[in-house]
């Protein structure tokens, strides 16, 4: 099977994506010579920050700020990053960025922002000694703008790969994608989601797996759920997983309310990656309200509209992502 050749990443032509929420921009930095990289979401203004984490090998920072329980009410961005624990230190370069902006919970002694992450793995990709790290989180807010989401093989998604659960070497190419609703009441709810999964993706308009791990001979997709019925063992890509991502909104929450938007998300994850939340995902979702529509929040439409965003976000993502060298991606499959 050979491949495509390369396109540019996809860029919306009207704006469906997370920067559909006023108040956010996105940021992506790419190392293109692994590939890896890391994706910022920036909220300067403050947004009331809630996360869920469903996959049990997470990589994480400052999630435990998010607890409706506890003290701080918001934050200034989130980081989604490659390069496993490494990756981690792409924060360290938001936060002297916004230091710099002088932005972030205000103390005796000056500004601390408040920067949640979650990494995924993504070092069986190239060279596994290059992995982002301050100097690529600072850049990736440097470049943040309101502008659509760029998706498929940038920032936290460069390195991002699918269909691992079986065999690493049939695996396909993952990345970066986002959608976004907007109601006619002017609620917005928007994700961007960076798929890195061990399982599957599939369309839920279809039910038809469309990226992930492949037949022997490489050129179709295999049928996960007949193979796990039939008994067979999931012992491909043993870490090199996680899908992260970040759901938006404009409805002004309460971080309880926040918490249990990023819960009722993940049934887009569900939805489109089969199967999702394994012992080998560290599978999370943040959640940012940036409250800039008032009034009591409906937090039954807004949860079922997050987890349709999540879902379109995941099935963008592979749509939108080129193959690299022994990746394939969804458009290279004939």
């Amino acid at each position: 099977m050979a491949l495509k050749a390369p396109m540019a990443p996809i860029q919306s032509s009207s704006n469906r994506t997370l920067t559909a929420v006023s108040g956010l921009k996105v940021g992506h930095h790419t190392l293109s010579e692994r590939p890896t990289g890391c994706t910022v979401i920036l909220a300067e203004q403050g947004a009331v920050g809630g996360v869920d984490v469903r996959g049990s090998a997470p990589g994480t920072r400052e999630t435990d700020l998010l607890n409706p329980t506890n003290l701080v009410e918001k934050v200034n961005a989130i980081v989604l990053a490659g390069g496993s624990a490494f990756g981690l230190a792409s924060a360290d370069g938001v936060v002297k960025y916004l230091e710099e902006k002088h932005i972030g919970f205000p103390t005796g002694a000056g500004v601390v922002p408040i920067v949640p992450a979650a990494i995924l793995y993504d070092l069986q990709v190239g060279k596994a000694s290059v992995r982002p790290g301050a100097d690529c989180g600072y850049a990736a807010a440097r470049a943040a703008t309101t502008d659509p989401v760029t998706e498929g093989n940038v920032g936290a998604g460069a390195g991002a790969t699918v269909g691992k659960l079986m065999r690493s070497d049939r695996a396909m190419k993952g990345g970066i994608g986002s959608a976004a609703i907007e109601l006619a009441d002017g609620i917005v709810v928007a994700a961007i989601v960076a798929v890195n999964a061990a399982g599957n993706v599939m369309d839920p308009q279809t039910g038809q797996f469309i990226a992930g791990g492949r037949t022997d001979d490489g050129r179709s997709i295999a049928d996960l759920r007949a193979l796990l019925r039939a008994g067979a063992n999931g012992k491909g890509g043993a870490i090199e997983n996680t899908t992260l991502a970040v759901v938006a909104t404009n409805a002004t929450l309460t971080k309880a309310q926040a918490t249990k938007l990023a819960q009722m998300s993940h049934d887009g994850y569900a939805r489109s990656i089969y199967p999702s939340h394994l012992m080998i995902d560290g599978d999370a979702i943040f959640t940012l309200a940036t409250g800039t529509r008032s009034g009591t929040p409906d937090l039954n439409r807004l949860g079922a509209l997050a987890a349709d965003v999540i879902s379109d976000a995941i099935v963008r993502a592979v749509r939108a992502a080129n193959g690299i060298p022994g990746y394939p991606a969804a458009r290279d499959l004939k």
